[in-house]
């Protein structure tokens, strides 16, 4: 037996394992799992197949830690940085692991199905989260369980997945229209939490907790009832390539130690906004202080106050490449001849083509390739600095940019090339007119349809009949406290 046979068969593995090996998942060691990079396809493959139609992703190597006691609020206010007395039930959130220094022991997800709550972490980083939280949970009335073997956990993401999950359903509802709603569901005659969460930054995109012993049934069922729509099962490569094109950080990459040996600050991603609270009621978590002075240079760079500070002397920001190539975390980033930082995540990833404009832009069956990046920037940096990256000896041309692709337009994520203009640089009158014209449009069919096929819940935003609204000429008032008892009046 070879040695390398010998490190796999150390491996850990999922429920889905067979599933993977049988249908020509090529198997690599990720974080002490043994996973499916791709399948026969290839990445690009899936990676377009999931941007088009839909992905599978077995992501059941994930750590879920569930967290129950009576003191479970006060810890996870303590020991995570996002407010978790906020969160209501069937809701998720996005939040961190902060050390003191206001850096990150790991980023991970908060679910709170019901009234029970379990967060998910990065495999690699499992056992480390694990022993972190279990000290700090000493000071509190909570018990935590590693679960990650117990439970499965299934990505389905992509523009067709609402609705192929929607016409499986046994029982139960789908998650709210929202991110970071979840459900309960039966599906395959399994009791299922489906989530609106997701990693690959498409518009829709669903993330499923199963019993282990379920899992294989639950996927083959997606898998066949999506395969002849294009549902692909997608591996850890596409995974990596559809995060970094949305634009999303990865522990060992954005998060953690850089390749210079120095610790990132939280706030040098800006997602970190979104995943910080410095809500009184949170008291003073770990890193509280540390985050809040990060959180104050941000605050100084918005106004453009910021000078060059060791609290957060860094951001990271998407990095296009202008020449040919490809860069890769750990090359040097140069202005004018000065390195002034790092890549820290960078590939060439595939996009489908679109035709027209805003609201009216469709897909195309053309499809291209880019080089793209996410880069570790002097925070001082202009936001669409031009720049040059060393590959290989090298200097490449590339472009910072505000995205890569934007995920606001259901059901497809857009790629936005560096080469398509930012929407506020055309200027042309026929242009804002035909734009003008159809916002018109676009808002009287809206109003027509909220009249004519809508049940409006909300008082304030009912239409009334025709001979109400009639009436109401003769009469235009406002009698919203008509239902109301005064007191006075029968004083």
């Amino acid at each position: 037996m070879t040695e390398k046979n010998k490190s796999i068969e150390n491996l850990l593995r999922t429920s889905l394992h067979s599933w993977h090996t049988a249908n020509g998942g090529k198997m690599v060691n990720f974080g002490g799992w043994e996973m499916p990079v791709q399948y026969e396809n290839g990445i690009l493959k899936e990676h377009l197949g999931t941007r088009r139609y839909g992905g599978l992703f077995d992501v059941s190597h994930m750590g879920r830690f569930r967290i129950q006691g009576k003191d479970t609020i006060a810890f996870l206010q303590h020991v995570l940085s996002n407010n978790a007395e906020s969160l209501e039930p069937w809701q998720a959130q996005y939040t961190l692991i902060p050390n003191s220094n206001g850096g990150l022991l790991d980023d991970a997800y908060l679910y709170r199905p019901g009234d029970e709550y379990f967060l998910v972490v990065n495999a690699s980083n499992r056992e480390k989260d694990w022993n972190h939280l279990h000290e700090q949970a000493k000071a509190y009335d909570v018990s935590m369980e590693d679960q990650t073997s117990q439970i499965s956990m299934i990505a389905f993401q992509g523009p067709l997945t609402g609705r192929i999950l929607a016409r499986l359903l046994d029982d139960g509802s789908m998650p709210e229209t929202f991110r970071n709603s979840i459900s309960e569901i039966m599906l395959a005659g399994t009791r299922i939490i489906v989530a609106r969460t997701g990693y690959t930054g498409e518009p829709l995109g669903f993330e499923l907790f199963i019993p282990s012993e379920k899992a294989e049934e639950v996927w083959d069922c997606l898998y066949q009832s999506g395969s002849d729509e294009g549902i692909v099962p997608a591996g850890l490569g596409a995974r990596d390539t559809l995060r970094l094109e949305a634009g999303m950080p990865l522990y060992g990459h954005e998060f953690g130690i850089d390749q210079e040996g120095r610790e990132i600050p939280a706030f040098a991603f800006p997602l970190t906004s979104v995943a910080v609270s410095f809500s009184r009621r949170k008291g003073d978590f770990v890193g509280r202080q540390a985050l809040r002075n990060q959180f104050e240079e941000v605050r100084k760079l918005r106004k453009g106050q910021y000078q060059s500070s060791e609290i957060l002397p860094r951001r990271i920001l998407p990095l296009a490449l202008t020449d040919k190539g490809i860069v890769r975390q750990g090359d040097a980033v140069f202005l004018n001849g000065t390195k002034v930082g790092l890549v820290t995540s960078g590939t060439m990833v595939p996009y489908w083509k679109f035709e027209g404009e805003g609201a009216t832009m469709s897909i195309t069956d053309e499809h291209d390739r880019r080089a793209v990046a996410l880069a570790y920037i002097d925070a001082q940096i202009p936001s669409h600095q031009e720049l040059e990256v060393e590959v290989r000896g090298r200097r490449l041309d590339s472009q910072l940019v505000l995205w890569h692709g934007r995920s606001e337009a259901p059901p497809y994520f857009r790629a936005i090339p560096l080469n398509n203009k930012p929407e506020a640089q055309r200027t042309s009158s026929a242009v804002s007119g035909e734009n003008v014209s159809l916002l018109l449009n676009k808002s009287l069919e809206n109003h027509e349809w909220r009249q004519q096929n809508c049940i409006n819940l909300i008082p304030s935003e009912m239409t009334q009949s025709s001979l109400v609204r009639l009436l109401q000429i003769t009469d235009p008032c406002g009698r919203y406290a008509e239902h109301k008892e005064l007191i006075a009046a029968f004083e």
